[in-house]
């Protein structure tokens, strides 16, 4: 597994090894003890899947405060996305700032979001399949929703008019929000 860290500190890009032939592809996507070595040590608990029909959903920005604050690892079935994770530890040196992948089915890419960020995601393709692991269960009295496109997180989705939930097109901007989240300095 190739294990790389973003510009934000903890969000790391996984690339798990692809082994194909003639019938396609093997890939291991997730193995506890291969994460370990790379001193990533998650017990995730709860595994998600999400379609969208429609290129350009745009899901998110979500959380789930403490204590149901949940790490992610999400990675793509069917399709592609652009996935965001933005960080909302308050003290931390890149408090409102943000980061994003291209995950796809043919890239094999996971994105690896620790709890105290927000996560979204926009779909690149019709039919887009997302699966995620998460290290609490689903609260949903702890949720959390920040602005898909807020000016001072400035966040470059690629789209114009993106297909939203009400909640996520009514959602408060950064400015607006009292994070539950703080920086542990390392």
């Amino acid at each position: 597994m190739d294990v790389r860290a973003t510009k934000l500190p903890g969000v790391l890009l996984l690339r798990p090894a692809w082994h194909g032939d003639a019938r396609g592809f093997f890939s291991e996507v997730y193995n506890a003890a291969t994460l370990a070595a790379h001193g990533i040590d998650i017990p995730f608990v709860q595994d998600n899947q999400s379609v969208s029909e429609k290129a350009g959903t745009l899901r998110g920005l979500h959380w789930q405060a403490p204590p149901y604050a949940q790490a992610k690892l999400v990675r793509c079935g069917r399709g592609a996305l652009w996935d965001v994770a933005v960080d909302l530890r308050v003290g931390s040196p890149t408090y409102g700032q943000w980061t994003g992948v291209e995950l796809s089915a043919g890239n094999g890419c996971q994105l690896l979001i620790p709890a105290g960020f927000a996560h979204g995601f926009v779909t690149r393709m019709d039919d887009t399949e997302v699966l995620y692991k998460c290290s609490a269960s689903y609260a949903p009295g702890a949720e959390g929703v920040l602005a898909w496109d807020d000016p001072d997180v400035a966040i470059d989705w690629g789209v114009d008019a993106p297909v939203l939930l009400d909640r996520d097109a009514s959602a408060p901007r950064l400015a607006d929000i009292t994070s539950p989240f703080m920086w542990d300095a390392p």
